[in-house]
């Protein structure tokens, strides 16, 4: 977008807000929905925004690059709940010092072709699950960038951007897809990352958090993206 032709009139701005205030169906908006805005303005306004930026168009059908919104710094304790922080230092630390456990390159993300996405479990030959920590080492080595927990309410707040293939289930079962590439510290001091799956019998989407010390199976994968090429 050309800066140059942004919005800077108060009259424009007050003429925009008010046919948008006209036009808008509020019969088909979800009480939860303004609740959550209601809880959450300055976020529900960085949304919002994004969608003018946008062209005020939503994505129909499965997208493709989306924006991912980097203003503000994911905030654990907002996002789950007190006492929850950003993993820092080495694994058999306290995760109170040091360096955020982060992948650097997600976080440099500002768009992201979901279409290019995809889902890895790191086992290998006849393994049928593997423990977190092992499974994190794996992914590390990978050229693949692990998507951060950034990324994860973007998501979240505009579950149409999640591809409809991750609905698929894994051997039958119902498939876990994790966001490795923020390890999360919770109020115990365990090591956690996020996740979302599909309710299939609710038809709707769920997300919680899992400790690193536990067993991750083939319907437990990872959602990675390639390596953006310079």
């Amino acid at each position: 977008m050309n800066t140059s032709q942004l919005i800077t009139d108060p009259r424009r701005v007050a003429r925009l807000f008010g046919t948008l205030q006209s036009n808008v169906c509020t019969e088909e908006i979800p009480d939860a929905t303004a609740e959550w805005v209601f809880q959450h303005p300055v976020e529900a306004g960085r949304e919002f925004t994004l969608f003018l930026k946008n062209g005020a168009r939503v994505f129909i059908g499965e997208p493709k690059t989306i924006p991912i919104d980097r203003t503000t710094p994911f905030n654990p304790a907002e996002f789950i709940g007190a006492g929850w922080t950003i993993w820092k230092g080495p694994a058999e630390g306290n995760g109170l010092e040091g360096e955020e456990e982060q992948d650097a390159r997600s976080l440099a993300l500002t768009t992201l072709d979901v279409t290019r996405l995809r889902l890895e479990t790191t086992l290998k030959g006849e393994e049928t699950s593997i423990v977190g920590e092992e499974k994190l080492k794996r992914l590390q080595k990978m050229t693949d960038i692990r998507l951060d927990a950034g990324i994860f309410p973007t998501f979240w707040r505009n579950q149409h951007l999640i591809p409809e293939r991750f609905k698929a289930q894994s051997n039958g079962n119902t498939t876990y897809v994790f966001c490795d590439g923020t390890v999360l510290r919770s109020p115990d001091g365990g090591r956690c990352v996020l996740f979302f799956f599909w309710y299939g019998a609710a038809r709707k989407w769920h997300w919680s958090y899992y400790r690193l010390g536990g067993h991750f199976d083939a319907n437990s994968p990872s959602a990675v993206s390639p390596q953006v090429s310079p």
